[in-house]
């Protein structure tokens, strides 16, 4: 099994992911926000009536009953979550890779956070006997394991964990009396083609799941931070919910009013909004698919894309070449990758994986255009594959992978 150590303390090594430009933002929601810019007051910690009511019914539509008093809403899925760890106090178990923004939000806690591998065929949760192996020896190593944090639809690997894999994974976390906190960032991303299945753990255990969604990834601009979570209705969830709502109070983590207006409006998925993000989701499956076959034609292993993005690549079938150029682990990866290919490429370090592993995440974002008129170009076109800019994007990335394995430096 891989050694699982907790994670190092004190400031972290590297900072996050840069900001990736998306698609233009939805006019209807322009508008919206550019109507309440005078609204002053923010909303109340957690949310008001209506943002929450909005977020039970869209739980409610995809099949998780939910009511507004076990829902909050803040800044982004990163302030709900050191709310909710603040909560629960002891350990986090995380599956590696990771969301890069999962292990800072321990750090600033000073708790520990430790990972089990992901099984072969997907990413976001871990390997379920790992997962058992390796809370077993943390406790008794004198560790305080509460919490599993796990991924529906994963970043960085762009993958949609199977019904059969969740089952096995949240039985064990429950034989171990772990809270499970899943992600679900990235739910409505899945690629519609793909046929893939989605299972959400508060399906299958609802007394045991808080579900946390970040709403910049698929309703709203990722720069109006805002995110949602939904708690058991339990007693122990209730207890959960108000510990949060004091951590969120506390932290003066609330939505701006402006943005509360917009994000409650995108939460009823009126049809300017679903129709946006239907287009977004089947242009990422294209942009992604073609990604990954530029690089896996380059030698370069990946699993395929299946949900957002992203894609996880791992470059150790190269490492013979890289190593004659100098590269030797994931930040050398990175700092190469990104200049050769004028946007960011984070390597595996970021996510959790070991800086030795030649491991990066690629995005389909260099694909969509460098200017808003090339982004709607690329979303409304036909054929996005034919487009100038993304037949460039594509090979700007294969013959930077190419010259990694043996072309011209």
């Amino acid at each position: 099994m891989e050694r699982t150590a907790p994670v190092a303390r004190g400031p972290a090594p590297f900072g996050p992911p840069a900001y990736e430009p998306g698609l233009p933002v939805l006019p209807e929601l322009a508008e919206l926000l550019a109507g309440a810019a005078c609204t002053e007051a923010p909303e109340p910690v957690g949310g008001g009536s209506a943002l929450r009511d909005a977020a039970c019914a869209y739980w409610s539509r995809r099949g998780l009953p939910t009511d507004p008093a076990h829902v909050a809403a803040a800044p982004g899925a990163e302030s709900l979550l050191l709310a909710l760890l603040a909560a629960t106090g002891g350990d986090v178990l995380l599956p590696r890779p990771c969301a890069a923004w999962y292990v800072p939000q321990t750090r600033i806690l000073d708790r520990h956070a430790y990972h089990a591998p992901i099984p072969a065929e997907c990413g976001g949760v871990p390997d379920p006997f790992a997962l058992l192996e390796t809370v077993r020896r943390v406790r008794r190593e004198g560790g305080d394991l509460r919490v599993l944090l796990l991924s529906v639809a994963d970043d960085p690997t762009g993958t949609i964990a199977p019904p059969e894999l969740m089952h096995e994974v949240c039985e064990a976390a429950l034989e171990e009396d772990l809270l499970i906190v899943s992600d679900e960032t990235y739910r409505d991303t899945a690629h519609e083609a793909d046929g893939a299945v989605l299972l959400s753990p508060a399906e299958m255990l609802p007394d045991d799941v808080v579900v946390l969604c970040d709403l910049g990834a698929s309703l709203v601009p990722a720069a109006w931070p805002s995110g949602i979570a939904r708690f058991p209705h339990t007693p122990r969830g209730s207890q959960l919910h108000a510990a949060t709502l004091d951590a969120l109070s506390g932290l003066r983590a609330v939505l701006a009013g402006p943005v509360a207006v917009a994000v409650t409006h995108a939460l009823g998925e009126p049809v300017p909004v679903t129709g946006r993000r239907a287009a977004a989701r089947r242009l990422q499956a294209v942009l992604a698919a073609a990604l990954h076959r530029t690089v896996t034609a380059g030698g370069v292993l990946a699993r395929p894309p299946r949900a957002g993005s992203h894609l996880y690549a791992d470059l150790d079938p190269l490492r013979s070449a890289l190593s004659g150029r100098g590269i030797t682990d994931s930040v050398e990866l990175e700092d190469h990758l990104t200049r050769r290919v004028g946007a960011p490429v984070p390597g595996g370090h970021r996510f959790g994986d070991g800086p030795d592993g030649l491991r990066v995440r690629l995005s389909t974002a260099p694909l969509l255009g460098s200017t808003d008129e090339q982004r709607m170009r690329t979303l409304t076109a036909p054929a996005p594959l034919e487009l100038p800019h993304v037949e460039e994007a594509l090979r700007l990335f294969g013959s930077a992978l190419a010259e990694l394995d043996g072309g011209p430096r």
